[in-house]
């Protein structure tokens, strides 16, 4: 039996009728062809499915859709505002804080998380904020000193 959702995502109210075991990644994904999440492990592991949900990183994986009903999402197409890419968005660009690129999506929500938390976090205290979001192809420096040129535009 389906159940009628209404989101705020990206800052467009958004309305549905969804199973109520389908997962958010798959409702911003399938339902509303908002690509830029990416499904990784499916596990909660990687954080390749990383979103924000009113204004806490949480992996979209591990979320329903139904659990979201009523609530405000932010996905990567959200994070630039009149086409300025957001700063942790440049930091990365500028700092390569890439490899593969898969879970840059995930790793850029992550990182404006951080800096909503602490505008002026130490290199360590990045890292530690980004443990729950495993990327096996960097050693995570690139993506650090890429927050850390965000803090400092911020």
């Amino acid at each position: 039996m389906k159940k009628a959702i209404s989101i705020n995502v990206n800052g467009v109210d958004t309305r549905g009728e969804v199973e109520p075991r389908l997962l958010l990644v798959h409702y911003l994904r399938e339902v509303l062809g908002l690509t830029g999440t990416h499904v990784g492990c499916e596990t909660s592991i990687c954080g390749a499915c990383t979103v924000m949900l009113d204004g806490h990183a949480v992996k979209s994986c591990t979320v329903f859709a139904v659990q979201a009903d009523g609530e405000n999402v932010r996905t990567i197409e959200g994070m630039a505002t009149n086409g300025e890419l957001h700063p942790v968005q440049e930091g990365f660009w500028e700092h390569h804080g890439l490899q593969c690129g898969y879970c840059t999506p995930g790793m850029i929500i992550a990182g404006a998380q951080i800096l909503d938390r602490d505008p002026n976090p130490s290199p360590e205290a990045i890292r530690h904020g980004l443990e729950g979001n495993l990327c096996r192809c960097t050693g995570y420096q690139h993506i650090v000193e890429a927050v850390q040129y965000a803090a400092k535009k911020s």
